[in-house]
């Protein structure tokens, strides 16, 4: 599996990464496979106003209900719909077809990792 370009990570297993004028956000390979398959995802409306650590939504698997945290503050400017009524799409590809929203917004006090500190942190290497 190919990761996007300036991929990172933080510690509650959310991800994202630069789209245009806004980063894309979802939960990673690794959160997904903790959860089983995904069956039900909540996501906030467009133009809803998010600060740094904020859950902004709910991901349902077979396993658990967890929410999702912001890793950023700002502005969702886009909402998977895909995501939404297939949530299987997060399960199958979590960084492409699988995101869930993209938020323009402020990253200079991003605290991330990148992909190597990220699979140290959570031992997948």
């Amino acid at each position: 599996m190919t990761l996007p370009a300036n991929i990172r990570f933080i510690a509650s297993h959310e991800y994202l990464y630069p789209i245009n004028d806004a980063v894309a956000v979802g939960v990673s390979r690794y959160a997904v496979d903790q959860l089983g398959d995904v069956v039900y995802v909540e996501l906030p409306p467009v133009g809803k106003h998010l600060n740094k650590g904020d859950s902004f939504g709910v991901i349902e698997s077979v396993k658990a209900v967890s929410d999702i945290y912001a890793p950023i503050s700002g502005e969702v400017v886009a909402v998977n719909e895909a995501a939404v009524t297939d949530p299987g799409l997060i399960t199958e590809d979590p960084y492409e077809k699988g995101w869930l929203i993209r938020i323009k917004g402020d990253t200079s006090d991003l605290d991330a990792m990148d992909e190597k500190a990220y699979a140290n942190f959570t031992g997948a290497l």
